[in-house]
């Protein structure tokens, strides 16, 4: 079975972090120029929330003033995010993200940050992990042993 530590190991370790009092309009430029969809805001060194796309949509949705950059992202991120442990499944994960509606979670192992896991990260997973299934199907079929009863041997 396909645990969360696989998917982070195959992924990488780069991890992009935030102060809960960083504005949001840096916060906006440092997704904007890493071309990432989350941020893990983090606070002396613990997980506080997490800051996606969909927050910042929201907050600009409702600040049509222009005045969206000036707030912090304490003010807008998810300060409560739903998290995993590395040795989790890959279905736990799925169901969690289906459940939550979340596109990104945080893996804790304790109180320490692992990575997160992206929606995408689970679909490039799942698609291998179904490719190598595939593949060793095919290989177990073609080497197919043939015993005494069904051998299609011609007669001599």
């Amino acid at each position: 079975m396909l645990k969360v530590s696989e998917i982070l190991r195959v992924k990488g370790d780069t991890l992009y972090t935030a102060s809960p009092d960083m504005s949001v309009a840096l916060a906006v430029q440092t997704m904007s120029e890493q071309d990432i969809g989350s941020l893990v805001i983090m606070e002396s060194g613990m997980l506080t929330g997490m800051l996606t796309f969909r927050e910042i949509i929201r907050h600009l949705h409702d600040h049509t003033d222009g005045e969206w950059g000036k707030t912090t992202i304490r003010a807008i991120m998810d300060d409560a995010p739903v998290s995993v442990s590395p040795n989790t499944s890959a279905d736990e994960v799925q169901r969690l993200m289906l459940e939550k509606h979340a596109r990104y979670i945080p893996v804790m192992d304790g109180p320490m940050l692992m990575g997160v896991i992206s929606f995408y990260d689970m679909a490039q997973a799942i698609v291998a992990a179904q490719q190598f299934e595939n593949n060793m199907l095919k290989a177990y079929i073609r080497d197919w042993p043939v015993d005494g009863n069904n051998a299609s041997a011609e007669p001599a």
